[in-house]
């Protein structure tokens, strides 16, 4: 039986992480929720994510900068954005560290949907681009 993806969603607003908790799972994934970058740094499902979906904005570490760490503790699992505050030279940054979108709040699911398709065809088949 093939393993279930896990989308790890990070995200302080309670109500957009529980709207995006439920799409994942409609899509027949797993989902894990948190509040905080560091409560997921300190999760032990950290390792098992698929994908991260995570706010660009939230008390203590951003969402770019767990991108970041990420990256330099070697995990090379794909990164979705959403953000309710779009900025340029912050979609650029997570860009060009590989993130795969970077959407705005309020974001339309089927672009999330699209956007989960591509980081999780990205994930299986282990490239970084």
């Amino acid at each position: 039986m093939a393993q279930v993806p896990v989308i790890a969603i990070i995200e302080d607003d309670a109500s957009v992480r529980t709207a995006t908790q439920s799409l994942v799972r409609s899509l027949g994934f797993a989902a894990c929720t948190f509040a905080c970058a560091e409560e997921f740094m300190q999760s032990p499902r950290l390792n098992d994510a698929s994908c991260v979906i995570a706010d660009v904005q939230m008390p203590g570490m951003s969402g770019v900068e767990l991108q970041a760490l990420f990256l330099a503790q070697g995990h090379r699992v794909p990164f979705i954005f959403i953000t309710a505050f779009p900025e340029e030279t912050i979609r650029e940054r997570a860009v060009k560290a590989g993130a795969i979108c970077f959407l705005t709040k309020p974001f339309d699911r089927l672009t999330l949907i699209k956007c989960l398709d591509t980081a999780l065809e990205r994930h299986a088949g282990g490239t970084s681009e």
